[in-house]
């Protein structure tokens, strides 16, 4: 039975993403969970898997469309079924108040929007997704734009030829020079790098973070001599492409503390806490573009080596831009680790709408007084929790904090 391919939301702030590429064409057979397409979001392409095995029978959409969040991309079925788009109900798929056309600007018939009355009308115009999204990123005023499509629609060629209009239009004169004092002195040059969209996202994130939870920092010194033991042991047991990081380690040791403190493990949802099942920790990776956070679930049910393995994988494909839907959605508490820069601690901004968030630094060999009163070499290692004061308090998460603490200072715990 033919069913639709819808597009995903990857991320709870995800509106729309831009299909960049098919991978496979009509007429492909596909398995569950094969690529069958590449989507780019704000923070990174990812990779769209189909949910069921069959053959790929039509394709809705162009490379390049941007296409909200749940309208259809593709049919798939069987080699031999007939299709009836009317019957897929391809536009009573989209919700009601976004319901506009999913493929191209020529193929309106695939997802017909109904033409509202006329009192709907009134103060409102009907824009196609890829030509609001233009007159977004260009600043033009959509109520001075003719549309051209079914019922008087704004569509693609319209911004177009509206720019045009725009560029033929005499240019007013300049403004005079405003003189500038000869006492002040001559500005320095420097390059202008307009904001990418993965950096507007990482922007607006961030600030509405920092501006709506309340943070709360707590830091912590850890005597890691034990846990790099038990990592060097554990490596001399495994190949090269197996090994065990330093990171694997913290990832098992806050799962590990987030069962003992799931007010931690949490998601602040307007009237509510959600306190999450499953312990599902977000790895932040640098890229050249911007931060990305890969999500490696059920840490505390997983094995050292599972983790190693998983977080080995997923890190290759952040950094390569190559995501899957499941790669980006899910995550429950977030790590970043600045360690292998030499960052010996920080402080990090709470990725929403999760609780908290651990900043670690680097493993040190640093003086130490220890128990006889002698100054000795330890290893040491800094980490910061940062908590959303609306879901928990100082001392739950220096609770917190003494648990992960110690399942690194007796990393048995962590091969248990």
């Amino acid at each position: 039975m033919a069913e639709l391919i819808l597009m995903p939301k990857l991320g709870f702030d995800m509106a729309e993403g831009t299909l960049i590429e098919w991978v496979k064409k009509v007429g492909d057979s596909v398995a569950e969970n094969e690529v069958i397409a590449i989507i780019e979001t704000d923070k990174a392409s990812v990779e769209v898997p189909s949910f069921r095995s069959g053959v790929l029978r039509a394709l809705l959409v162009e490379e390049g469309t941007v296409v909200p969040v749940g309208q259809p991309i593709a049919v798939i079925g069987t080699a031999d079924e007939e299709i009836d788009l009317t019957s897929l109900e391809v536009g009573k798929a989209i919700p009601k108040e976004k319901r506009e056309i999913v493929a191209t600007e020529e193929t309106a018939v695939l997802a017909p929007t109904p033409e509202p009355s006329p009192s709907v009308e009134v103060g409102r115009r009907a824009v196609s997704p890829v030509a609001r999204r233009m007159a977004e990123e260009l600043g033009i005023d959509l109520s001075q734009v003719r549309g051209s499509g079914p019922g008087g629609r704004i569509i693609k060629r319209d911004i177009e030829e509206h720019l045009k209009q725009l560029e033929r239009a005499p240019k007013p004169a300049p403004p005079p020079p405003i003189p500038i004092p000869s006492a002040a002195p001559a500005e320095e040059g420097y390059q202008v790098e307009p904001l990418s969209p993965m950096r507007q996202t990482i922007g607006r994130r961030m600030t509405e973070s920092k501006q709506q939870a309340p943070h709360f920092y707590i830091t912590i010194e850890v005597d890691m001599k034990a846990a790099m033991a038990l990592r060097e042991q554990l490596n001399a047991l495994l190949p090269e492409e197996e090994k065990i990081s330093v990171n694997d380690l913290i990832i098992k040791a806050a799962a590990i503390a987030l069962r003992q403190f799931p007010r931690l493990n949490a998601s602040f949802a307007g009237n509510e806490i959600h306190l999450h099942d499953q312990v599902n920790i977000g790895i932040a990776v640098a890229r050249e573009a911007g931060l990305v956070t890969t999500v490696i679930r059920d840490c505390d049910k997983k094995s050292l080596a599972q983790i190693a393995r998983e977080a080995r994988e997923l890190i290759g494909r952040a950094r390569e831009g190559r995501m899957r839907a499941e790669d980006m959605v899910g995550g429950t508490f977030t790590i970043s680790n600045l360690g292998m820069f030499g960052v010996e601690e920080f402080a990090a901004i709470i990725n929403p709408p999760q609780a908290a968030i651990l900043a670690v630094g680097a493993v040190r060999r640093v003086p130490i007084v220890n128990e006889q009163d002698q100054l000795v070499v330890g290893t040491r290692m800094k980490a910061t929790i940062s908590a959303d004061h609306r879901v928990t308090d100082g001392a739950e998460a220096a609770r917190f904090l003494q648990a992960f603490k110690a399942a690194l200072e007796q990393p048995m715990r962590l091969v248990l």
